[in-house]
């Protein structure tokens, strides 16, 4: 996709939102079921993702970690954000690759100590690219898809979170 492309594919969208700022309000949504064993499978566009327990809390590793699942969220919208930023500012990015690698570590979501945290307490994204860009494009590159990227924003910013039960 050529600059031009993108922007007549986003202009009529950004009009709107100027315009009225609810029509770019959405609600985004995931669900799973509860399956046998402790595993949950959870819908992922034409595919069904099992998740279970990490190896290091008790799994066998033959189901998705959620953990992973969450760094594999940022891996892809990071790289299609970069995309999006280096063909709106005509940066030559022929191609690469985008990881994350998360630290966590165990004894707080297995309750063994009331110390460690529970989650994640650091990430790391990388991206390896291959371009022609100057060392200032690149700057602007990293710093506008660190801007624009929905995940990363979340993380960093810490969402008002909130959960609910009730019987079936």
């Amino acid at each position: 996709m050529l600059a031009d492309d993108l922007r007549t594919l986003q202009a009529p969208l950004k009009d709107r939102y100027r315009t009225d700022a609810t029509a770019a309000e959405v609600t985004l949504s995931a669900s799973g079921t509860l399956d046998e064993g402790i595993s949950c499978s959870v819908k992922t566009g034409q595919a069904i993702a099992a998740a279970g327990l990490h190896p290091a809390s008790g799994g066998d590793g033959s189901l998705l970690c959620s953990g992973d699942m969450l760094l594999e969220a940022l891996v892809a919208c990071a790289g299609v954000t970069l995309r999006a930023v280096a063909t709106s500012l005509e940066i030559p990015v022929a191609g690469g690759t985008v990881s994350a690698e998360g630290d966590i570590d165990f004894r707080g979501t297995l309750g063994v100590s009331k110390e460690a945290p529970v989650g994640l307490h650091a990430i790391r994204l990388h991206f390896d690219l291959d371009t022609t860009a100057s060392e200032e494009q690149l700057a602007t590159l990293l710093k506008l898809t660190e801007r624009y990227c929905v995940v990363l924003q979340t993380l960093a910013s810490s969402p008002e979170l909130s959960a609910t039960m009730a019987r079936a």
